[in-house]
């Protein structure tokens, strides 16, 4: 609230009762559509297997092994990775650990490894690494910064009176973490948490190559090895439940998250802890860290690639993945921002009730595992659009209901700071409403539209499940190579395919880390 106070009053902009037009309305309407299959076919299918049938499919020790294989990775991996994103987020941000920024930008390194090639490059180390102990080790050091970062952010624009006062009553610098510093950290650790979790609910690639059979693995065997919709279908709902239930914790934990005054709050840094007769072991843990979550992976993948260059290099073939991933994932990151301009412009400039619902499915959307829109789509194409069956077009479609949501946060955020009134001004001289959003709030939000098609497109790069079930037929990617040469333990053969994707989607991510941290206050 004090921060709130100091910034200098908006004026918030109350739109006129009139409907949108046409240009945004049929976008959205056509995204809300699209949004609704992946929901109504799981509704569907369960309907028409009825309530035996599908008691008998979901009543089964494969199911229950399923369920128990699911939920152990997902505590196993969100529990591992709450505990060192908390701790690296302390060394890194309140001790007098040397080289903490340097430190900071090489632990977020796993980011720029997809987990399916961190899962390839393990397995190809040693077949002991198969398995949930395995899957949980390696998810784990994939999955770390999404706890680490944002506690780190937390912990580093935290008022640190509040510590302070607490240590003048006599606490302990134990008692204080303990008291203080931790529940004022819960909301951001609890998220990542979350959201780890969520992942591990809908992750199919790298459990695919650990050879862990969980929910999202199962579907796609029973609809590409035995095209069984209904037994799909089913699985789908028990999966779709879970996320749900997963949704629901997240509302809970954002509705009763904590804020206190930090950012322009914050007259000082507080001093940081002195390691003393820890610091050798702090260092060892940062070390071995590194080495295990990128060190290891980017080893192996170096000695594979060598191996394989040594005895075939189809530069024709790495040429082709390489084109048809940046075609794909350009296509995919430019429709999706095409359609996420039209949702955010109805969400910030109208208001009711279809505002709501186009601003809410994607984000549900996002939860689902890529698997279960694929199939969905497989199905509305060949049962109503045949001519869209096997087409770039409906894959397209499919990394747009992926991941609109990291393109639809950006932009809302920057209409949100886009007075309209600049756009009635326009208006005022003669423009027409698109000449003037065109000439006057497009330049303004330019740059978030700029972010959100790059963040679509570095997850449109890593993109699988969906790839592998709607591409048109002889369509190669780098991830779908990769995973193709990995399932037949061509481990030499997967590198070259590995390393460009890691190239690609790496240097960005490395970018944002450095700058984060050498920017750092």
């Amino acid at each position: 609230m004090t921060a709130a106070l100091s910034e200098p009053a908006q004026v918030r902009f109350v739109p006129r009762r009139k409907r949108p037009s046409i240009w945004v309305l049929l976008p959205v309407l056509f995204l809300v559509a699209m949004s609704l299959l992946p929901l109504l076919y799981v509704a569907m299918k369960a309907w028409e297997a009825g309530w035996r049938e599908a008691l008998h499919l979901l009543w089964r020790p494969f199911v229950w092994g399923l369920m128990r294989n699911t939920l152990m990775l997902m505590a196993g991996v969100t529990l591992a990775c709450m505990v060192v994103g908390l701790a690296l987020a302390w060394l890194l941000e309140r001790s007098n650990l040397p080289g903490r920024r340097p430190w900071g930008v090489v632990l977020c390194l796993p980011f720029a490894v997809p987990s399916f090639v961190s899962s390839f490059t393990w397995v190809s180390l040693s077949s002991d690494f198969e398995g949930l102990g395995g899957a949980i080790l390696v998810m784990a050091l994939s999955k770390y910064p999404l706890v680490f970062l944002p506690v780190a952010a937390t912990l580093r624009n935290l008022d640190t009176s509040l510590e302070e006062s607490a240590r003048t009553l006599g606490y302990s610098r134990w008692g204080v973490f303990r008291k203080i510093t931790l529940p004022l950290l819960w909301p951001s650790m609890l998220g990542g948490a979350l959201l780890i979790a969520l992942h591990m609910l809908v992750e199919f690639g790298a459990l695919s190559i650990l050879g862990l059979q969980t929910f999202t693995t199962a579907i796609y065997q029973q609809f590409e090895l035995e095209f069984s919709n209904a037994n799909a279908a089913m699985l789908s709902a028990v999966l779709l439940a879970l996320c749900l239930l997963m949704l629901w914790l997240e509302l809970r934990v954002r509705g009763k998250a904590r804020h206190v005054r930090i950012g322009q709050g914050v007259a000082r840094r507080g001093q940081p802890v002195r390691l003393r007769g820890w610091m050798p072991l702090a260092q060892l843990f940062c070390l071995g860290l590194a080495i295990l979550g990128s060190g290891i992976p980017l080893a192996m993948l170096g000695y594979w690639l060598s191996v394989g260059s040594s005895a075939a290099f189809p530069v024709a073939a790495i040429s082709k993945a390489l084109l048809t991933s940046l075609s794909v994932s350009l296509g995919g990151a430019g429709f999706c921002v095409l359609l996420a301009l039209p949702v955010s412009f109805l969400v910030v400039r109208y208001k009711g009730r279809l505002a709501i619902w186009a601003e809410r499915l994607p984000y549900l959307l996002h939860a689902l595992p890529g698997l279960v829109i694929a199939l969905t789509l497989v199905v509305f194409s060949l049962h109503y659009v045949p001519a869209l069956y096997q087409t770039t077009a409906l894959l397209l479609l499919a990394y747009a209901l992926l991941f609109l949501p990291l393109a639809q946060a950006p932009v809302r955020t920057a209409l949100n700071k886009a007075s309209p009134t600049l756009e009635e001004a326009a208006r005022t001289l003669g423009a027409s409403s698109f000449a003037a959003f065109c000439r006057v709030t497009l330049p303004i939000i330019f740059p978030a539209l700029a972010a959100a098609f790059a963040l679509v497109f570095l997850d449109a790069m890593k993109e699988l499940t969906a790839t592998l079930l709607l591409s048109p037929t002889g369509m190669t990617t780098l991830a779908t190579e990769v995973w193709a040469h990995t399932a037949n333990v061509e481990f030499a053969a997967a590198a070259p395919y590995a390393a460009l994707l890691i190239v690609v989607s790496g240097l960005p991510v490395y970018l944002l880390t450095t700058r984060m941290y050498l920017n750092k206050a």
